[in-house]
């Protein structure tokens, strides 16, 4: 089912972020929603997920969805190693093996698995929550900034690795890169 946000307003005092906002997240495809920063983007993902209200308007369509998110924050659990993050969101749907596919597709090695990911680098904790988010196979895929940090061939070869898996997939992939919203398509434009 598509994702219908309709007139949705929320302020955060007396600065309105989303002004009546409506357009749809399509079924099976995937939505970019771009804009500078400070526009919304980021209060219409919280607010997607759950985790803001909006004041007015409304979303049909993504109750009954489930959902995983990658946001500009990591948002990994710091003592769990690199594997144990990625299977805590599986409930144990894939093999290690399976896993260890995935990070070869985004360059990272074997050896960070069992390593905590506190003790990783920046890029590297960047792949982790990505794949954490499409290997999860949900209905629906809320992307946030997800390759903010990461140098060009590592952000261009994450970017392939994305475009394949959430194919047939409802994802919002949100961004204020030109290069990154044309790459991944179908752009609505937040000002």
């Amino acid at each position: 089912m598509t994702i219908k946000i309709r007139k949705l307003s929320k302020s955060y005092g007396n600065n309105l972020v989303l002004d009546s906002l409506s357009f749809d997240i399509e079924k099976g495809k995937v939505t970019t929603l771009m804009g500078k920063s400070g526009c919304g983007k980021t209060t219409l993902a919280h607010i997607l997920l759950g985790i803001l209200k909006p004041d007015q308007g409304t979303i049909e369509g993504i109750s009954t969805k489930s959902i995983a998110a990658v946001f500009q924050e990591d948002r990994l659990c710091e003592h769990l190693s690199a594997l144990a993050n990625i299977q805590f969101v599986l409930r144990n749907q894939k093999k290690p093996s399976e896993i260890v596919e995935h990070f070869r597709q985004v360059d990272l090695d074997e050896d960070i698995l069992s390593k905590p990911v506190k003790n990783l680098s920046g890029g590297q904790r960047r792949r982790i929550a990505i794949l954490r988010a499409i290997i999860a196979d949900r209905d629906f895929i809320c992307l946030d900034e997800p390759f903010k940090g990461l140098d060009r061939a590592t952000k261009q070869k994450t970017m392939e690795y994305v475009k394949k898996y959430v194919e047939g997939k409802t994802v919002l992939f949100i961004t204020h890169d030109e290069q990154e919203a044309n790459f991944f398509g179908n752009i609505r434009s937040l000002t």
